[in-house]
């Protein structure tokens, strides 16, 4: 990176949109893809310590914070569907008495099939959640239990039409692609079954085998780079045909129902995190950007958090750090971005961007037009190569 960038401030005029995520670590079982900060529950979840420690963990980062509007809350774990309608619905209430919420403000929870009753999904939606995302991942029996998922086929089917009947009008389904044994016939037999769902947004993505996951340490069969790349692109034009616009390497919607705090997220806007192992990023008209990640082990992170000291760590970004983390995000986005935008999310100069798009578009792997910059065909396809082009020099050793 040439010596300019190191010298280059922040300079912040007015600062990005802010979310706010909240990390409920529990889940009944941990799946074997998984490398979530996520512990299966092996007894009774302290649900109201935890409420308590969350509410603590965002007493301190309010400071930070002070006058701003939360445009989305999202609910993660885990599976958050596992508490009780009663711990959300205080969770909630709290925060909304902390916080000013967007009077539309999305409002989304993590949901999966085997643990969804028609009483708890109307009691949700009772709460002030107004989007479910229900981790369907299959339709198949089979697919289902080599993921190792408590739900079978018929639950993931039910929990949905639980959502549209509990009020829900906007949920997503998570889909994966490229599972054991999968072929490209049987990855569109499942997006046949989500669209006849029809839900507002499918995440639709590929089984990775990621380190610390028992699947890294016993790998299971999977498909070959050309099959998945097969169930990939013929599941966009499937979708896009009945009307779910990708709007992200694994994201579709219909029109107007995009994850607000996801796309936050993707255009490198502001967030923060509360929760056990929760991270958060947060610009300031001092012109800084900070990132800070709190305690990974609920236990420790309850005990900390309640004496007012949930952060487990947090630096100030560099320059070099803040492009190659907005251009790992914003490359993401199918429609790309308005290259001011890198300058209203980072507060740097766009000319710090013009040798290495330049360079890229050359090859094929960027297109540049109207003002926007986005991946092409080619760039998706390979695009943890493309984002290694804008990783600070020290990192690419």
């Amino acid at each position: 990176m040439p010596d300019i960038v190191s010298q280059s401030p922040f300079r912040f005029t007015t600062l990005p949109p802010l979310t706010l995520y909240v990390h409920l670590p529990w889940c009944a079982r941990k799946c074997p893809y998984c490398d979530f900060n996520s512990y299966a529950a092996r007894e009774a979840i302290p649900e109201a310590r935890y409420v308590d420690a969350l509410l603590a963990d965002l007493d301190y980062e309010l400071p930070r914070v002070h006058g701003r509007c939360v445009e989305a809350v999202f609910i993660g774990g885990g599976t958050p569907s596992l508490f009780s309608a009663e711990a959300i619905d205080r969770l909630l209430t709290e925060i909304a008495a902390r916080v000013t919420l967007r009077p539309e403000a999305e409002i989304t929870l993590e949901a999966n099939p085997g643990t969804v009753e028609v009483r708890k999904f109307i009691d949700f939606r009772a709460a002030g959640v107004n989007r479910l995302s229900i981790g369907a991942q299959s339709f198949n029996d089979q697919r289902l239990e080599q993921l190792g998922r408590i739900h079978d086929g018929y639950e993931a089917i039910r929990a949905a039409e639980i959502a549209r009947h509990a009020g829900f009008d906007n949920f997503n389904i998570d889909l994966m692609f490229g599972l054991p044994g999968q072929d490209v016939a049987a990855c569109m037999d499942d997006l046949r079954i989500a669209m006849s769902l029809e839900p507002t947004h499918i995440s639709f993505y590929q089984l990775t085998i990621e380190p610390n996951t028992f699947f890294h340490h016993q790998p299971p069969p999977l498909p070959d780079d050309e099959i998945s790349w097969n169930m990939y692109t013929q599941g966009i034009s499937f979708m896009a045909d009945r009307g779910y616009t990708q709007y992200e390497v694994s994201a579709y919607a219909k029109a107007g129902r995009h994850c607000r705090h996801n796309l936050n997220y993707w255009e490198f806007g502001d967030y923060i995190g509360i929760g056990a192992g929760s991270h958060g990023k947060l610009s300031s008209l001092s012109n800084s950007i900070q990132r800070r990640h709190k305690h990974r082990q609920p236990r420790q992170y309850m005990e900390c958090a309640l004496k007012g000291q949930p952060v487990a760590g947090e630096y100030k970004l560099s320059a070099e750090d803040a492009i190659f983390e907005f251009m790992l995000n914003a490359l993401r986005l199918s429609e790309g971005f308005d290259a001011s935008l890198f300058t209203a999310r980072t507060g740097l100069a766009q000319n710090l961007l013009v040798s290495r798009v330049t360079d890229l578009v050359a090859r094929g792997l960027l297109w540049q037009r109207a003002g926007r910059i986005g991946p092409t065909d080619l760039g998706r396809r390979f695009l943890n190569d493309l984002t290694e082009v804008f990783l600070p020099d020290e990192r690419t050793d």
